[in-house]
């Protein structure tokens, strides 16, 4: 009996194993393709996946992807997703400049300020900058002693960052050089050092100035400064600005699909059939009322078997999200409700669940950020890019053995392949079932053929039994 349990089983796994290898893998196995053609002049080339990519892949995970060369040979490539990018902008600020006469700041623990007489205004404001009374003998020193910087409001604003003070000497002054010290404040109060920096011109005879007239520092966020010298005579500045530096994020490109609906499992639903293989993002709709609010669940259905043998399953409604949905014209003005933003789904198929039945077909949007194929270009172009087969086994490679020690912003500016047209493979969309289905008839047909075999010797042994319990009948 172990025997045949061991050959049942070893028959049902033997051709599972066997279809694990295709027999081929080249474009004629795939039922959609794009020609790809490059410079030649760049060795790693990038290619941003099109709709056409996701809607007819047969993997969520764009594991049917391939890529051939002109003699048919597969190429290395990776799938890279659109990385998040920010813009970073710079402007000057104008800076109000406040001289302190006598000596300089005292930067002691005891007076937080700096032994200094401020006034502002309701805003914040600098209105005056002197020397108080209780300085002592540093306020009895003549001459400038420090200047107090008023960046303004927008040294803090919270999109921006101060990077750099840009300093212009005096008309009439040559050459010029000094050590300065840089502190900064939010409250004129608490003072943070950000340390000494040099401040260079120099003139030749030609009257050519080199100049060092910027302090550098790591950007951050602040309203005042105040700047008094280490080495060099003391200099009222004609004007100093301050560089701010501002990052907005840059949005990934996109693609957009609208689904026409279809009816659902209730009356009220709508079903919209797209594609398992887009990682959707965003989802919207697309009314043709003018005026129309539609609160509703998006989801989908979810198969569910029956619990009692011989039974259909049934489906189960999943919900993903709910909100409500409109489109008003108001004075003339359209408005309607922004895509709404979800964690990435793969979905064969969208429900959309009105709370109340309602007669209108709104299109589905589905956005998302399709991916990029990386690839190592070998000289032997055009390429084709092949998708579309059931049951292939991811091809796609780590970034790194693709682009090995390209930095972030190569990666960004990759040169772009350029696609012909798709090409269908009807041959291929024809075939009977693809590798995943002649797979499962081999396992169907192992699995019967050793369920007869398995009958056959049973029944063999139940035949030698009843032999031997009849000749045991017949001994006297």
């Amino acid at each position: 009996m172990r025997a045949v349990l061991i050959l049942m089983a070893t028959l049902a796994l033997a051709p599972g194993a066997a279809a694990a290898k295709p027999d081929s893998d080249t474009p004629a196995d795939y039922t959609h393709s794009l020609p790809l053609s490059v410079s030649g002049k760049a060795g790693v080339v990038a290619y941003r996946l099109p709709q056409a990519v996701y809607l007819h892949a047969s993997s969520s995970e764009l594991d049917d992807v391939r890529l051939f060369d002109r003699q048919g040979s597969k190429l290395a490539f990776a799938l890279r997703r659109p990385p998040a990018q920010a813009r970073t902008s710079r402007r000057d600020l104008p800076v109000s400049i406040f001289p302190v006469a006598g000596g300089q700041p005292d930067t002691g623990a005891g007076d937080e300020a700096g032994g200094l007489d401020i006034r502002t205004g309701a805003d914040g404001r600098l209105l005056s900058v002197t020397r108080s009374a209780r300085g002592g003998a540093t306020a009895s020193k003549p001459g400038l002693g420090s200047l107090v910087l008023d960046i303004g409001a927008a040294g803090k604003d919270p999109a921006a960052a101060v990077g750099a003070l840009r300093f212009r000497l005096p008309a009439g002054t040559g050459n010029y050089n000094a050590q300065v010290w840089l502190e900064v404040s939010d409250d004129l109060k608490r003072w943070d050092a950000l340390g000494a920096a040099s401040l260079n011109w120099l003139v030749n005879s030609d009257t050519q100035t080199l100049a060092n007239d910027r302090i550098e520092f790591e950007p951050r966020r602040f309203r005042y400064a105040r700047l008094s010298w280490r080495e060099g005579a003391p200099l009222l500045f004609a004007g100093i600005s301050a560089e701010s530096l501002s990052q907005t994020e840059v949005a990934a490109p996109t693609e957009q699909l609208l689904l026409q609906p279809a009816p659902g499992q209730l009356p009220q639903d709508l079903v919209y059939r797209g594609a398992a293989a887009i990682p959707v993002e965003k989802v919207g709709l697309q009314f043709a009322e003018q005026n129309i609010v539609l609160p509703a669940v998006l989801g989908r259905y979810r198969e569910v078997p029956s619990r009692q043998l011989g039974q259909p399953s049934t489906l189960a409604f999943e919900p993903l999200l709910r909100t409500t949905f409109y489109q008003i014209t108001q004075a003339g003005q359209r408005r309607g409700a922004a895509d709404l933003a979800m964690a990435q789904q793969h979905a064969a198929q969208w429900v959309l669940r009105p709370d109340a039945a309602s007669g209108a077909r709104p299109a589905l949007r589905l956005v998302w950020s399709p991916s990029s194929l990386v690839f190592l270009a070998n000289g032997m172009g055009p390429y084709t890019l092949a998708f579309g087969r059931a049951g292939a086994h991811r091809a796609a490679i780590a970034l790194e053995q693709v682009a090995p020690g390209f930095s972030e912003a190569e990666l960004l500016n990759l040169e772009q392949a350029r696609a012909g047209p798709l090409a269908a493979n009807p041959a291929a969309a024809a075939a009977p079932g693809g590798e995943a289905d002649r797979a499962a008839q081999l396992r169907l047909a192992a699995l019967w053929g050793a369920l007869l075999l398995g009958v056959a010797v049973l029944g063999f042994f139940a035949w030698r039994l009843l032999r031997q319990m009849q000749a045991q009948d017949r001994t006297p």
